[in-house]
């Protein structure tokens, strides 16, 4: 299985969980959190980021600021909202009840 498989359908749910744990991060940030805090299992990749950032923040669940960075150029720096961390749990919510489902087939229960 290609390591960007397994983020079908779960890349809303990564983002938001990494946003809850470090706020105002830009898109590389969130990319580089998904790669390293899954052992680099998950890879998200910028085609996919960024669309789904921008849906996002037009239904609420994050909000983004440009930031001045070092270099002189700005950057763009997401962070949830309340709304987000309710999605967030019905996130979770619905990723326990598919992963509890997918390990009951698994088992051949």
């Amino acid at each position: 299985m290609k390591k960007t498989d397994a983020l079908q359908g779960s890349l809303d749910l990564l983002v938001l969980k990494v946003l809850s744990r470090q706020p105002k991060l830009h898109g590389y940030a969130i990319l580089k959190a998904i790669k390293q805090t899954s052992g680099d299992v998950l890879v998200a990749e910028v085609g996919s980021l960024y669309p789904a950032l921008h849906r996002m923040e037009e239904t609420g669940w994050i909000r983004a600021e440009w930031a001045p960075r070092e270099t002189g150029r700005r950057t763009r720096l997401y962070q949830l909202t309340p709304d987000g961390e309710k999605q967030l749990a019905a996130e979770v919510v619905r990723w326990q009840a598919v992963s509890m489902a997918i390990n009951q087939v698994l088992q051949g229960a």
